[in-house]
């Protein structure tokens, strides 16, 4: 079932935020500040692109590190990849046979905001 939910999300915009996230890790390794965040930035491509059969969950270790980098990510790429997920859920909403994946880029795009701190699990 995964594997036609995501053929079906790739369609459904995955691709393209997939392809937004790639290009916030292309600008954030192009950076001295970012460097960091880049390859946790293609980490989570790979998650936007397939996220069908995994979840993100917040680690347990999450402290004032966690809070600080997530403040950095936010103001260097998370929200305009978070506006992206929501653009995309809203066209999603308005048919019957989007609301999932509409849901699906609504918690993407709360993870766009804050993912440092956040592992991925495979189900």
């Amino acid at each position: 079932m995964s594997l036609v939910l995501n053929i079906l999300w790739l369609v459904f915009g995955g691709l393209l935020m997939a392809f937004g996230w790639l290009i916030a890790a292309a600008l954030m390794a192009i950076t001295i500040i970012g460097l960091p965040w880049a390859p946790a930035a293609v980490r989570i491509a790979g998650y936007t692109l397939l996220p069908f059969g995994q979840r993100a969950e917040k680690s347990g270790d999450a402290g004032t590190l966690s809070f600080l980098g997530n403040v950095v990510w936010f103001i260097l790429a998370g929200w305009w990849l978070a506006l992206g997920h929501l653009v995309i859920a809203f066209g999603l909403a308005i048919t019957i046979i989007g609301l999932p994946f509409a849901w699906a880029h609504l918690k993407l795009a709360g993870l766009s905001l804050a993912p440092v701190g956040t592992v991925l699990i495979s189900d």
